[in-house]
């Protein structure tokens, strides 16, 4: 979630033109990282050991 004054920040510092597709990207990205740094600071993630597992799974999956 982001409120008016987040976004009005972030449109501010934006070019000063660009396509609406290029918009909704930036916005999507920004909510995507806003999240998972809020996952981080709340010790929400997954060990590196447990990341290598499961991408070990998904490669095996697909032979």
């Amino acid at each position: 979630m982001i409120t008016k004054k987040e976004l009005k920040v972030y449109i501010d510092n934006m070019p000063d033109e660009m396509t609406i597709d290029e918009l909704i990207d930036r916005l999507i990205l920004n909510d995507k990282l806003k999240n998972r740094i809020h996952e981080s600071d709340n010790g929400e993630t997954i060990s590196e050991h447990s990341l290598k597992s499961e991408i070990q799974k998904m490669v095996r999956g697909l032979d």
